[in-house]
């Protein structure tokens, strides 16, 4: 089975993460869009959290060929 769901997701996550990070970037200094979240900017954690996620996945999904190119070199030596 070719399909690996982690590409779409890393995908997602990544894009929305990316977005988010800039929009908290772009309102570090507006306190009362964050008062009421304690004045942590929730945007700009939310979307590094979102973005640390989706590379992650996404560097995942290209480890699994490499796996298998390993198992396939250790079955043909023996």
């Amino acid at each position: 089975m070719g399909l690996d769901i982690k590409i779409p997701i890393g995908l997602m996550f990544t894009l929305l993460g990316l977005l988010l990070t800039i929009f908290g970037l772009a309102t570090i200094g507006d306190e009362e869009l964050y008062r009421r979240a304690l004045d942590i900017n929730i945007n700009l954690w939310t979307g590094i959290t979102m973005l640390v996620i989706g590379v992650f996945m996404l560097a995942t999904s290209k480890f699994k060929p490499l796996a298998k190119k390993i198992k396939e070199v250790e079955s043909e030596e023996g």
